[in-house]
């Protein structure tokens, strides 16, 4: 798995997955705040399976094939 998932993008992750989490357990909102474990995964990850059948990529790693910026 090649990472596609930038810093900042990941932070949201994992604190919009530790809020949704937080919520659950203190029954502000229904079950589907377990959802929250997913988010949690693919920040921790750095990758999410939706971002290549999309085409976006907000890791900032430069291509192989690119020579670099001077």
């Amino acid at each position: 798995m090649k990472a596609n998932v930038g810093n900042l993008d990941r932070a949201l992750r994992i604190i919009a997955g530790a809020v949704l989490i937080a919520l659950t357990l203190m029954q502000v909102i229904g079950p589907w705040g377990w959802l929250g474990i997913v988010a949690i995964a693919t920040g921790v990850m750095r990758f999410c399976p939706a971002y290549p059948l999309l085409g976006i990529s907000t890791c900032k790693v430069a291509a192989a094939d690119e020579p670099p910026a001077a």
